[in-house]
């Protein structure tokens, strides 16, 4: 700072005593000063609105302010610029206290001298100018423990996740290995003995077996393309009620094995629109395979496509075991079944991708279930049109 023009804002209201503080200045030799002196607090703030200044020398006896109430609403304004304090009262306490609040400095007018003036004014420039450093060092560290932290969070969490999969994969996959190694173990040690009616009934268990685990690792292999990034959303136009009835088709096997009886009912006019066939599928199969395999022997299943002006909505209600109120809330996180699923096979993952799906469609879904009673599923998407 040696040799530098130093502009300082002075608020005082005794014209004498400005004058004297002036003539402190004049006497500097290494320095050159520039003094614009107001009597007034608000004269004050609104010189700091319209010009920079390097330090601020303050009266704490003032026509509109008194004490140290000038301190704060200065600091408000002008948060950089460095405050020395003015007073005619030695009082020690006085000088903690106006520091504590933010001044730089204190003086007792009756012993400021030329020197102790100079000295004043350009320690208090240099304390501010290392208190701003140190605090935006300070901020720039705690924006990057915050990140670190956010990063060590997201790192646990899939550490987490990556553990909870393979203790899954291990676990879920294993029976379906075995059913396909016991099944192909029969035919090729029982071929001869075998009708055709049980060769096909081996066959069939292991095409289910590898289905059951190809829609598992398909699950997983959704999950980690959301986790890293790489999950987007492909519109291209599409018949939607085409596709809903395809899906209902394609069920038919799994409503043989529990007789159940599946209703897909239409609505309103479709608009001609855009959707991402894969998105949808993962979406519209993953719920009502769950209506499916959680609807009781002899139920019925309804799937409603529902088109509105700005949206369209699919609803799935079955009559099966439903969901306990306190697994609800959890029932969209990765690896969470409801309590009362017992035997049945599942992962855990399909509401989650179910959930990222409609996430990445831009839309919302509900759900409202009740055990014993059944479960309704309503997804709503926005119509993306042509």
């Amino acid at each position: 700072m040696a040799g530098s023009l130093v502009k300082i804002l002075l608020i005082e209201d005794n014209l004498a005593e400005a004058r004297l503080l002036q003539e402190f200045l004049q006497q500097a030799d290494a320095k050159e000063f520039v003094l614009v002196h107001v009597k007034r607090l608000q004269e004050a703030l609104n010189e700091l609105k319209s010009s920079d200044y390097d330090i601020i020398l303050l009266d704490l006896t003032l026509p509109d302010s008194q004490g140290l109430s000038s301190l704060p609403v200065l600091i408000s304004c002008a948060p950089s610029v460095p405050i020395v304090v003015l007073t005619n009262t030695n009082d020690e306490e006085l000088a903690i206290v106006a520091v504590r609040e933010g001044a730089q400095d204190y003086l007792v007018k009756r012993h400021v001298n030329a020197n102790g003036l100079v000295r004043s004014i350009c320690y208090a420039i240099e304390r501010k100018q290392l208190l701003e450093t140190l605090r935006q060092v300070n901020q720039t560290l705690q924006v990057q423990v915050k990140e670190s932290t956010a990063e060590l969070v997201k790192a646990n969490e899939i550490n987490q996740f990556r553990s909870e999969l393979v203790s899954m994969l291990s676990h879920d996959i294993r029976q379906p290995l075995n059913t396909i190694l016991l099944a192909a173990g029969l035919l090729q040690n029982n071929e001869d003995k075998l009708t055709q009616e049980k060769k096909r009934n081996h066959l069939q268990m292991i095409r289910a077996a590898i289905k059951n685990m190809a829609q598992m690792l398909d699950e997983v292999s959704v999950i980690g393309r959301v986790d890293s990034g790489k999950f987007t959303c492909d519109l291209e136009p599409l018949d939607l009620e085409g596709f809903c009835r395809q899906l209902v088709y394609e069920a038919q096997l799994n409503l043989k094995e529990k007789n159940l009886n599946l209703v897909f009912t239409s609505y309103g006019e479709l608009a001609e629109a855009v959707w991402d066939e894969t998105l949808l599928r993962h979406i519209l199969g993953n719920l009502l395979g769950n209506a499916i395999k959680y609807s009781l022997p002899n139920g019925k299943i309804q799937f409603e496509l529902i088109s509105q002006e700005n949206s369209v909505m699919f609803r799935f209600q079955d009559w099966g075991i439903g969901i306990p109120k306190q697994d609800q809330k959890h029932m969209f996180q990765p690896f969470q079944r409801a309590e009362n699923v017992g035997g049945i096979p599942g992962t855990g993952l399909g509401l989650a991708i179910v959930k990222k799906c409609v996430d990445a469609h831009s839309g919302e879904i509900m759900l409202n279930s009740e055990v014993g009673v059944g479960t309704t599923f309503i997804v709503t998407l926005p119509l993306i049109k042509l």
